[in-house]
């Protein structure tokens, strides 16, 4: 009988959820996010009932290094496509969430015009400790905003390194922000983040920077003859902008739109749509198992009996991980 009501609790969220209700949706990726066995359960029922009111939003994953003005950015972003009539929602992706608390809640601050309106929604990074259980958090929640009806979903990187490629294989456009000159001009080719973009967007265009900003999207322009696009019907763009004076801010929602038209147009859009579905489903698989290892009590106790025979030298990690999925049985 409990299961029941417990069951119809999830038909009447996901009923109250697909309305747009901004309460439902807060209380829904709570479900998601908890690491409760039962509250997990609950959150696969209601994110399958829901799977046929998602896919319908643009993804865009928004990255840069700090001081980069990725909060203002997306302020600025996010307002401009509200007045264009667009629901939208922010979320995060930030491994060290778990030990700082979440980054972006001192990034709302940052988002004042976004985070006063109706039409937008603002997460902090789920606390999940690793990036792939951060990631996965993040990508059940951009489902739930997408069935709450918000046709625009701004994913933002929070630090450095990984959690990028996270953010590229969640979203459709991954859009990186880098800023104006200061001889580490290319700092983005190193990092490999180049790469990952589908285009590169530089910062603080205004007053006395303007010309640097020029000078520096020239150099990433030539950088890119280099580089090998990620489609063959896409070469990524190199814009400058202010989110300080909201100049050029029109112009990369518009590449964002022409990109999506060029995806969708080659077949590229639903390719990559359909390859993100079974990588998210591997990752979701290497999650479970590793929560199955550290919930249990009697496994977990033999993981650290083989975690010490690897360490002191007694067994192969080879032969210790076999164990370890022996366990899993």
């Amino acid at each position: 009988m409990v299961e029941k009501k417990v069951s119809l609790d999830i038909k009447s969220l996901a009923r109250d959820l697909r309305s747009g209700s901004r309460a439902a949706l807060a209380r829904a990726i709570t479900l998601v996010e908890s690491r409760r066995g039962d509250h997990q359960a609950l959150a696969r029922e209601l994110v399958q009932m829901l799977l046929p009111d998602t896919g319908k939003a643009f993804r865009v994953g928004i990255t840069g290094s700090p001081g980069v003005g990725k909060s203002t950015t997306i302020d600025a972003l996010g307002t401009y496509l509200i007045e264009q009539g667009h629901k939208v929602a922010v979320l995060a992706v930030d491994p060290s969430s778990a030990r700082s608390g979440g980054s972006i809640l001192g990034d709302k601050t940052r988002m004042a015009r976004l985070s006063a309106s109706d039409d937008a929604f603002i997460r902090p990074s789920p606390s999940s400790g690793t990036l792939g259980g951060v990631a996965a958090k993040t990508r059940e929640a951009m489902l739930l905003c997408e069935a709450a009806g918000f046709g625009v979903v701004l994913v933002e990187t929070v630090g450095i390194g990984q959690s990028e490629t996270a953010v590229c294989d969640m979203t459709d456009f991954f859009l990186a922000l880098m800023l104006p000159g200061g001889g580490d001009e290319l700092q983005g080719i190193k990092k490999g983040l180049v790469e990952l973009a589908d285009m590169i967007a530089i910062n603080k265009a205004d007053g006395d920077n303007l010309k640097r900003a020029n000078i520096t999207a020239a150099d990433y322009r030539s950088a890119l003859h280099i580089l090998a696009p990620r489609s063959e019907h896409w070469h990524p763009p190199v814009e400058t902008y202010s989110a300080l004076t909201g100049d050029g801010i029109a112009k990369i929602w518009q590449k964002v739109l022409d990109h999506h038209k060029a995806m969708n147009a080659s077949g590229d859009f639903a390719a990559r749509r359909r390859e993100q579905q079974v990588k998210w489903m591997w990752s979701m698989l290497e999650q479970r198992m590793l929560a199955r290892l550290r919930s249990e009590a009697s496994v977990r106790t033999r993981v650290r009996k083989i975690e010490a025979e690897v360490a002191d030298g007694h067994l192969t990690p080879a032969l210790a991980a076999e164990q370890i999925l022996g366990l899993l049985q």
